[in-house]
């Protein structure tokens, strides 16, 4: 054997061995749990309360949950792929002092949940904490289903599946396996990945208006994800971009405002009335 068949041998062979490391690592390079569990009462939002969905596998899921202001929308958050709940306090805090009701929907493998994280599981999780919304009286015609980064995968999956009020994507991207197809270009991503949650092929199916907002200066989800779902989006639909934004801090340049003026648009009177017949609900 030559040297430069050697060469090419060790090389594939070493190929191989990391494509084999990241295909069996590669959940725990998308979900990035923290799994202790928070106190509202130690946050931002500590006028938020503990609550429980039970999910259709029978795991029992911790959220945090605030009434809405009367006629006011309630927004139902699925936050990014790392931390828990906790790390989102900030943003529920300002969304509370405006009026809208927040539940904050715990994931399973997160913030001392139960279960470990995959698609199908969040999106199994979001099932339960809307059909947690729906016991509560909270009806779908006053619910906006709010996806953060990874989040928004789960959002578009739902959206699918039931006629809410509005829907928000905040920094989303077209699929996850588009995502890692660039970080990881010298490996056949989109045959090996097991959670593509491929927004792009779900949300022109989707049931309510969409709305999306993005940074110019994401470099986690570059903003041309975002444009690409808009294209895809039913109407009525918006694009905001939020010049100066990055990945994390989008309610620092605009996105409040926007989703704020996205509600007064698409949800008349503050809690929505019957855009969708009723045999959509």
């Amino acid at each position: 054997m030559g040297i430069a068949t050697g060469v090419a041998m060790t090389a594939a062979a070493g190929w191989v061995l990391v494509v084999a490391l990241l295909y069996t690592t590669q959940r725990s390079i998308l979900f990035v749990p923290d799994t202790a569990r928070p106190d509202p009462a130690m946050t931002e939002a500590a006028m938020m309360d503990r609550v429980t969905a039970v999910t259709a596998d029978g795991l029992d899921l911790e959220g945090w949950w605030h009434p809405p202001a009367e006629r006011r929308p309630t927004v139902l958050y699925f936050h990014g792929n790392g931390g828990n709940i906790a790390g989102r306090d900030g943003k529920a805090r300002r969304l509370i002092e405006r009026g809208y009701g927040v539940l904050l929907a715990g994931y399973r493998g997160y913030g001392g949940n139960p279960g470990s994280p995959s698609e199908v599981g969040l999106i199994e999780d979001g099932r339960a904490w809307l059909g947690f919304l729906e016991a509560l009286g909270v009806p779908l015609r006053s619910t906006v289903l709010y996806g953060e980064s990874l989040g928004s995968g789960v959002v578009a999956a739902l959206a699918l599946e039931r006629a809410v009020a509005a829907i928000v994507l905040e920094a989303p991207y077209t699929s996850i396996a588009d995502i890692a197809a660039v970080r990881y270009w010298f490996v056949p991503v989109h045959r090996l990945i097991r959670d593509p949650f491929d927004s792009r092929s779900r949300l022109g199916g989707a049931r309510a208006p969409v709305l999306i907002v993005h940074g110019t200066e994401d470099r986690v989800i570059p903003i041309d994800h975002g444009a690409a779902l808009f294209e895809v989006a039913p109407e009525p639909k918006r694009f905001v971009r939020l010049e100066g934004g990055g990945h994390t801090d989008l309610f620092d340049h605009g996105a409040l405002e926007a989703l704020d003026a996205f509600v007064a648009e698409v949800v008349p009177g503050g809690v929505g009335e019957d855009r969708w017949p009723a045999a959509a609900l």
